[in-house]
């Protein structure tokens, strides 16, 4: 296949036999860790737990009486304890989906989260599996942040 065209200030054509191939953009986010994913999950998992205890007692307390009492996920709370329990399950919610979307704040967030669960877990003497865990998991969120942006 051949083109041809014109060089300013000459009447000779150029030909040029074959054209480079169309630029097309790359992706500048980095596909998602498999870890960093299974973390997201994990976390809005507990966040619908949270939210569903909260949102149950809530409505037990100022809803109707169609929520049986059976369902409580969290028995012994009272009306703060459900709200506190509502709040903390949206705001991991939106960790989770920022941990997702590979967002930065959510990383740093989830971080500290993880650090203050594991110096809990070393003073309080509970070196146990979980210690374990959550050091492997700082370690290895640590190591994934290039990942985000």
């Amino acid at each position: 296949m051949s083109h041809t065209s014109t060089v300013p200030g000459s009447s000779a054509p150029v030909a040029f036999d074959r054209l480079p191939p169309p630029w097309q953009p790359t992706s500048s986010r980095p596909k998602l860790p498999i870890g960093v994913g299974i973390v997201s999950v994990l976390i809005a998992g507990a966040a619908i737990v949270l939210i569903l205890g909260g949102g149950l007692y809530l409505l037990d307390q100022f809803g109707s009486n169609a929520i049986p009492s059976a369902l409580d996920l969290f028995p012994s709370i009272d009306l703060l304890g459900s709200a506190i329990l509502l709040i903390l399950g949206i705001s991991l919610l939106a960790i989770a989906t920022a941990l997702w979307r590979q967002e930065t704040w959510a990383l740093w967030t989830t971080l500290a989260l993880v650090f203050a669960s594991t110096v809990y877990l070393f003073f309080t003497g509970s070196i146990t599996v979980l210690f374990v865990l959550m050091v492997v998991l700082f370690v290895y969120l640590l190591a994934c942040r290039r990942y985000f942006y």
